[in-house]
């Protein structure tokens, strides 16, 4: 073989190399969701006066071709209601009269009526206590439980699409904070839990509550009501990353018993809660949920009036979230909880490894590949080199 022909394989064959390291570095770079919404946000929509006892705050949330509605009410029990309509023009309407009534249904409803895919509501109805002098985490010895339909709730305080809700309760506060977002990203504080355009994230702040025994535990109590396929199964999924949430290897759903494995809404939470307002990884404490059970929906349009005026048949389901295991330190500790869930359209988030794991990956990779590379070329080059090319005799 001629010197120029090996020399021309040798450049090819490195080149060839070369761009597959440099396809496979894209490859772990590319992926995310790029699908961005338009906020807007408005308080008490079309109401003539403020309602003097409550809230209702409404969130749209404007895709391409698609709205999700957002809409938080502190009437009753607070309750948070997810509205997917299949146009970018649906607006909602609020019969004020009726609405504040809360003896009758369709009170709020979303126009055109046929553009609304799906619906489901979350509603915080209960804060149990329980007295765990045994220290096993086990909920029993039951306190009476707080109704938090009879909460005193606060007006919202807005800060763009956030929102907080607190209700006064047992000498301090239970508090849900509200965001709604425009696009991909990372809750700010532990959890830290991925979030898309097509979720909200809550934040349950149980703050300076005087326990009633000083082996004091919560649950919280959670209702869910939908349309055709109200949320009533959980599953419990592995997640390969810890990064964001250290030592935290499992992700809840709480999700609808459709057909097929498309899910129209979810809720989504990790079992994990913090008893710091700014915690570390010494701060968390697991959660529990129990099996979602069928509740009245009579009962539940009772204490929701977001409900009552949304639904017209209502079917529901209702769990508990129980904070802490045997030895972890009890509530008066600290006097502070912390547990955050999304509440979405369409399939969940999934967690993927981040940019600076998948950095340091390519690296990892890159390193002894380039390695290889720049032995071939000179294993080449020596090669090419050693060619004695013999010139003919005539």
């Amino acid at each position: 073989m001629a010197a120029p022909e090996r020399k021309a394989r040798c450049g090819a064959s490195s080149a060839l190399l070369l761009l597959s390291v440099f396809g496979s570095s894209l490859g772990l770079f590319s992926g995310g969701d790029a699908l961005k919404r338009k906020l807007s946000v408005e308080i008490n929509p079309g109401a003539p006066a403020p309602p003097p006892d409550f809230d209702l705050l409404h969130v749209r949330a404007v895709g391409d071709n698609d709205t999700l509605h957002f809409l938080l009410c502190s009437q009753g029990a607070p309750t948070l209601l997810l509205v997917h309509t299949d146009t970018t023009a649906s607006a909602v309407k609020v019969n004020w009269t009726q609405f504040e009534d809360r003896n009758h249904d369709g009170g709020l409803w979303v126009e055109p009526e046929s553009s609304v895919l799906y619906s489901t509501a979350l509603t915080f109805s209960r804060l149990l206590e329980y007295d765990d002098a045994n220290n096993t985490a086990e909920p029993s010895d039951f306190l009476p439980p707080y109704d938090l339909q009879d909460a005193v709730w606060s007006r919202l305080n807005l800060s763009g699409p956030d929102a907080l809700l607190c209700g006064a309760l047992a000498n301090g506060s239970v508090c849900l904070q509200l965001s709604v977002f425009e696009m991909e990203g990372r809750g700010l504080s532990l959890p830290r839990l991925l979030h898309t355009a097509n979720s909200s994230q809550l934040s349950v702040r149980l703050d300076g509550l005087s326990p009633r025994s000083n082996h004091s535990r919560f649950l919280l109590e959670l209702q869910t009501v939908g349309g055709a396929y109200p949320p009533s199964r959980v599953e419990t999924r592995q997640s390969i990353d810890d990064e964001f949430t250290p030592a935290i290897f499992k992700v809840s759903l709480w999700v609808p018993s459709a057909n097929g494995s498309d899910v129209p809404a979810f809720l989504q939470w990790k079992p994990v809660a913090y008893r710091q307002p700014n915690p570390t990884l010494e701060d968390a404490t697991p959660c529990h949920n129990s099996a979602p059970l069928p509740q009245s929906g009579e009962g539940a349009a009772a204490a929701s009036g977001l409900i009552r005026g949304f639904f017209t048949q209502t079917e529901a389901f209702g769990l508990n979230v129980s904070f802490g295991l045997a030895g972890d330190p009890f509530y008066h500790s600290t006097g502070f909880l912390r547990w955050t869930l999304l509440l979405g359209s369409g399939s969940p988030p999934v967690d993927s490894l981040s940019p600076l794991v998948l950095s340091v990956m390519a690296f990892g990779l890159g390193t002894p590949t380039l390695l290889l590379l720049i032995g071939g070329i000179y294993v080449c080059v020596r090669k090419t080199a050693a060619t004695v090319v013999y010139e003919q005799i005539n």
